[in-house]
């Protein structure tokens, strides 16, 4: 008698067609994963990118207003308008007179003239970062700084350092450090240009550096009183 022709798989055949499946999804899986992670790295990386452009356009928009005042009440410890720098670490201690506030309503009680200040500290969420920060006070006035409301916006997460060099057009160099306050200081004039180099990392750990430059407009004291 004739054997009738077997119907089905054998197990063998199902375990190997199991194992193809399970190789096929798995390779699948990992180029969906692949993907994904490389969209996350590159909309982060965007993300940091824009962050660094937009931080330095608002420090140029800031310098390129600075100004000093010579209708100073000259007897106050704090005067209302200065320019001071002193070279720190991760980032410099500026703080300066501008003409850089924005006024964002029209009928708003307020001019363009504040006081800025850059400075850093360590991320609350992740201290070993650190974050690049800007404090505008809402007055210029001779009070002490530390006692005027201010308002203190993050310009920029996760930096290396921040660099900023002063041209001293006087003397013709690059300088780090400038005191309008003191007799033996920059007691009178501003820096005609500001070089700002920020320093990140990218995703691969490596040192990002980008550089930029602000043109001050007014070099000298606004003088108003008659002569």
């Amino acid at each position: 008698m004739k054997r009738r022709a077997q119907a089905g798989l054998t197990l063998i055949e199902v375990m190997i067609a199991s194992a193809i499946m399970v190789v096929m999804m798995t390779l699948a899986w990992r180029t969906i994963s692949n993907t994904s992670d490389s969209r996350r790295t590159f909309e982060k990386y965007e993300e940091h990118n824009h962050e660094m452009r937009m931080a330095l356009d608002r420090v140029v928009h800031d310098f390129e207003a600075a100004y000093i005042s010579r209708n100073e009440d000259t007897t106050q410890t704090h005067p209302r308008t200065m320019f001071i720098a002193k070279p720190r670490t991760p980032v410099p201690s500026i703080r300066f007179s501008t003409l850089g506030h924005r006024v964002l309503w029209a009928d708003a009680n307020e001019s363009e003239q504040t006081v800025i200040e850059y400075m850093s500290n360590h991320d609350p969420e992740h201290p070993d970062q650190v974050n690049w920060i800007r404090r505008e006070q809402r007055r210029e006035s001779n009070q002490p700084p530390e006692e005027e409301p201010s308002d203190y916006d993050v310009l920029m997460h996760d930096i290396v350092n921040v660099k900023i060099e002063l041209w001293n057009w006087k003397n013709l160099e690059w300088v780090e450090a400038w005191d309008t306050t003191q007799s033996d200081g920059q007691r009178g004039y501003l820096p005609s240009r500001v070089r700002i180099t920020l320093t990140i990392k990218n995703g691969s750990g490596k040192d990002i550096k980008l550089v930029t430059e602000a043109r001050i407009w007014m070099q000298e004291q606004l003088n108003f009183s008659p002569t």
